[in-house]
């Protein structure tokens, strides 16, 4: 069945909403924490016809809603996913190497594994789990580099409805004087975990031979993998809720060394621990390193770190010209060229956790880079209470659209046309890709994870602005191999890796 709906124009933005609503706890009022965080989007290409579909998580009341792309930013129903219950996070990778990308759904309970029957249906495996874990966003590295995608789980912390105490309960239970529901602070810590792949989608839970689980005072939510120290060794980064953000780093032999205090990127510049809920990564000031960006609580400053290049991060939240609009609760966002001028824009959405405070919608941020330092553009302008937010070229047009999944609201898709050249690299996921272009180099990894408890498309889009040539495309593979592939021009998409023909680099 095809799904036709209205579109309204928002300044350079157009939205336009999927038919369905996700529940997601109470409207007037919320009161658990779990009805609080919400859900997130995967965007991934589940039936391989070119186009990326897009998968929505939805929390208690309903089952989560995958809809194929029909082309023209028109979509229809996919296949179904009947569970139903506390849905969080997704991520999406070929976790069997059948050369169909399949899906995790992270849960308050035991997430799902969703294998792809070859783009007509998906066959869930519950992931096996001790206790009652509050799982929320999810990542897909290959930490080992033996060829295999492994699955890295956040967990937020432990939530049980028997022993979690109402709203106003005590001091952890208020919001400017209303009683609200209960949580972070007062409920048990919770700690991370990593499931090692063994090439056929079954996994070892290695949390405690890793050393991924030895943190034990943090509120876990948005994961990503993004080569911190670039030693060609994929590193996590994981937003934390008030408490400080962690970076594990990638010791090469099986483990990981947490080291965000040491690297700069677990507090603000002022040593507090923020409330980290959303994070993306991407070379903001075109230098040649990957930064990171984190979105907080209202009151509270977004986090901007600049990657120095040597293993150390440094807070350039100021100096980049963010961080004046602190009344916003920020979730997902992403770094993405929304003017194919070259140079990485800046994205976010905004709701609040609680019914009650009055603000609970709020629209979306946008901000311009302006050669490293941003400026506030157009955004859609409808306030929503917005979680996950996911970014692709939906059309394949060049100009990247954004996918939105709010509270118990229809998800909003928002359309923007950009007047620049452009690249699109498809490369497999840990893949590290750089183009020059008009004597200017860009770089990207491939990421399965981020945003908030979200997953974009993993096909890599580079905005090259007024060059019509691209000089050189390098990718550096998941095993540390690196290969310079041609290129034949711009505004079109090279693909590196899985195309027919083309076993290890090649370009159409």
């Amino acid at each position: 069945m095809r799904l036709l709906w209205a579109a309204l124009v928002l300044a350079q933005w157009t939205e336009t909403r999927f038919p369905h609503v996700l529940p997601n706890g109470g409207e007037k009022t919320k009161k658990w924490i779990l009805e609080t965080t919400g859900s997130g989007i995967a965007v991934f290409d589940y039936d391989n016809d070119g186009l990326p579909d897009v998968f929505f998580v939805a929390g208690d009341g309903a089952p989560s809603r995958l809809y194929r792309n029909l082309g023209g930013t028109k979509f229809a129903d996919g296949p179904a996913f009947p569970r139903v219950g506390w849905g969080q996070g997704a991520c999406a990778g070929d976790l069997d190497n059948d050369g169909f990308t399949d899906l995790i759904v992270t849960y308050w309970g035991e997430p799902s594994i969703y294998f792809n029957q070859r783009g007509r249906s998906f066959r869930e495996q519950r992931l096996p789990q001790k206790g009652t874990r509050y799982n929320s966003g999810c990542a897909l590295l290959d930490y080992d580099r033996d060829g295999d995608l492994d699955l890295f789980i956040a967990n937020y912390l432990e939530f049980d409805f028997a022993t979690t105490p109402p709203p106003g309960a005590n001091p952890y239970c208020f919001y400017r004087g209303l009683p609200v529901n209960c949580g972070p602070r007062g409920l048990p810590f919770a700690r991370n975990a990593l499931y090692r792949n063994d090439g056929k989608g079954r996994f070892t839970d290695v949390s405690a031979a890793s050393r991924i689980a030895e943190p034990d005072q943090n509120y876990a939510l948005t994961p990503i993998v993004t080569d911190a120290d670039n030693d060609g060794w994929p590193d996590i980064y994981v937003a934390c809720d008030q408490t400080p953000s962690l970076l594990y780093l990638n010791r090469r032999d099986g483990t990981f060394s947490e080291e965000g205090l040491l690297r700069g990127v677990a507090l603000d510049e002022n040593g507090r621990a923020l409330s980290g809920m959303g994070v993306t990564a991407g070379d903001y000031d075109r230098d040649g390193h990957i930064d990171i960006f984190r979105t907080n609580f209202s009151d509270e400053r977004v986090t901007l770190y600049r990657n120095r290049g040597d293993g150390a991060y440094e807070e350039s939240t100021a100096a980049a010209r963010l961080g004046l609009q602190t009344r916003y609760v920020g979730w997902g966002t992403a770094l993405l060229d929304f003017d194919n001028d070259g140079w990485l824009d800046l994205i976010q959405v905004n709701g609040h956790v609680f019914p009650e405070s009055g603000a609970y919608r709020q629209r979306a941020l946008a901000y311009r880079n302006e050669s490293g330092r941003f400026r506030a553009a157009e955004a859609p302008e409808l306030p929503h209470s917005s979680r996950g937010l996911a970014v692709a070229d939906f059309d394949n047009d060049g100009s990247l659209e954004v996918v939105v999944n709010h509270q118990n609201e229809a998800p909003s898709i928002w359309k923007n046309k950009a007047a620049g050249n452009w690249l699109r690299v498809v490369a497999p996921i840990g893949a590290r890709v750089r183009v020059t272009a008009g004597g200017i180099m860009r770089v990207d990894e491939v990421r399965a994870g981020g945003s908030y408890l979200s997953q974009h498309d993993t096909r890599l889009h580079f905005g090259l602005g007024k060059a019509t040539k691209v000089e050189r495309l390098e990718v550096r593979w998941p095993d540390g191999q690196v290969d310079t592939i041609p290129v034949a021009g711009v505004n079109r998409e090279v693909r590196v890796a899985n195309a027919p023909s083309l076993p290890r680099g090649g370009s159409r």
